[in-house]
């Protein structure tokens, strides 16, 4: 008999009753012909050609649990696959699931991991249609995603010419920002309704032995842009459909992202640093830390925009802004700034 509230464990499910679980809380779209169940799974693959990219995510590396709940991990994993797909100018259709876990992980928690995933895939209409748990010291999550082109050509980084101008979609330097801030200790609790209530009650926070009053509700949307990104999905098949030559997701930050658009085409990208939009989330919290935000702006990853390059003259609707421009050349160049850190390095 248990005195405290018993904690049920991964270990405590087994192999197939943990597959069991997850399984049961994936509800399959109209592109899945087989979902979970079988050796693979089936999909539609309406245009003929599949886009495929993959990701890994290591506890410790690119999330903590003491950081992120089980649902924004999910979140989190799953968008940073699924905005790769859109990066081809492709609509995502489906994932898979690699999963490594401790024996000890409470099961609450791989509830939450599971529906974070199935509410990422929501938000574009992708299931996840299958995958594989091992037993592991640490959670690595492997998701592979699969998309359809919809009989458009795909939307490479080496297609940029030129003469051409360099468009950004979504938010940038917010989950840098608030990873910034989690690493001063702010807030200083675990990332529950309980605690953000009361980090948004009124009264002074302290980060590093100094007291402060700063615009919690931006400090809060910083910190929720770590640990769940908000990719701008439907503007990938957008800019393909407007004639974008190359694109990308930023995922290890801008300037090191459209390095790989400079290489792979052969040219140099010049950006305006008046161009960029400096979120209040990424204000707040510079002015809270002390930094520059266009720092995060400009070298931050994790938020998953699109950065593509499209011809002269195009009129971009919104979210898409212009924010340079291609020349002959090599590298990105960022006018009137000296670039130090350019991004994130995953073997730094």
């Amino acid at each position: 008999m248990c005195v405290r509230r018993c904690v049920i464990t991964v270990g405590d499910l087994g192999e197939f009753g943990a597959v069991s679980r997850i399984s049961g809380r994936l509800p399959q779209g109209a592109t899945v012909l087989l979902g979970p169940g079988d050796d693979a799974a089936m999909v539609r693959a309406p245009d003929g050609r599949v886009v495929v990219s993959t990701d890994l995510l290591l506890e410790g590396r690119h999330f903590r649990r003491d950081w992120s709940s089980g649902y924004d991990v999910g979140r989190k994993a799953a968008a940073q696959n699924l905005a790769d797909v859109a990066a081809m100018g492709a609509v995502p259709t489906s994932i898979v699931v690699g999963l490594g876990m401790p024996a000890d992980l409470p099961v609450e928690w791989l509830d939450a991991l599971a529906d974070g995933f199935r509410d990422e895939c929501a938000v574009v209409g992708a299931s996840v249609v299958g995958g594989d748990i091992a037993r592991g010291d640490l959670v690595v999550i492997g998701v592979t995603a699969l998309g359809d082109l919809g009989g458009r050509a795909p939307v490479t980084r080496s297609g940029a010419r030129p003469g051409q101008v360099v468009a950004v979609a979504g938010r940038l330097g917010y989950a840098a920002a608030g990873l910034a801030l989690l690493e001063s200790g702010w807030p200083p609790s675990h990332p529950s309704e309980q605690s953000r209530a009361e980090a948004r009650s009124p009264g002074p926070s302290r980060v590093e032995g100094m007291s402060f009053s700063p615009r919690r509700e931006a400090l809060w949307e910083a910190v929720a842009a770590h640990r769940r990104p908000c990719p701008p999905y439907s503007s990938g098949p957008e800019a393909a459909e407007l004639g974008a030559s190359a694109m990308l997701d930023v995922s290890d930050g801008l300037l090191q992202d459209l390095g790989h658009i400079a290489v792979a085409s052969g040219v140099r990208v010049e950006l305006d640093p008046a161009a960029f939009v400096v979120g209040e989330p990424v204000a707040a919290a510079a002015e809270l830390l002390g930094a520059d935000p266009l720092d995060w702006v400009l070298s931050g990853g994790e938020d998953h925009a699109l950065a593509a390059v499209f011809p002269a003259g195009v009129a971009l609707p919104s979210p898409w802004r212009i924010v340079g421009h291609v020349v002959a050349g090599q590298g990105v160049h960022v006018r009137g700034r000296e670039i130090g850190h350019a991004g994130w390095d995953h073997f730094a």
